[in-house]
């Protein structure tokens, strides 16, 4: 059974002594329902920010988009 452990494992998981660390100590973030314990107006401003950071995502997009359709020759079309 320890065989069939070890070929589980990956080199730079950590071993043993860092995966019970990550486990009890560490662990994943747990984020279900972060948003609710706040105020309406913090709420409200969270989805702003999230919203203007998405807008911002998609510009970007469109900009690198509209650069590449440049350099191949400018007619849209890949």
């Amino acid at each position: 059974m320890s065989e069939e452990k070890q070929a589980d494992a990956r080199p730079g998981d950590g071993g043993r002594l860092m995966g019970w660390v990550f486990r009890n100590l560490a662990g994943p973030s747990d984020v279900h329902g972060a948003v609710q314990g706040g105020s309406q107006q913090a709420r409200e401003a969270w989805k702003r920010d999230l919203e203007l950071r998405k807008q911002w995502s998609r510009e970007q997009r469109e900009r690198r988009r509209a650069e590449r359709a440049a350099r191949r020759g400018g007619d849209g079309q890949p």
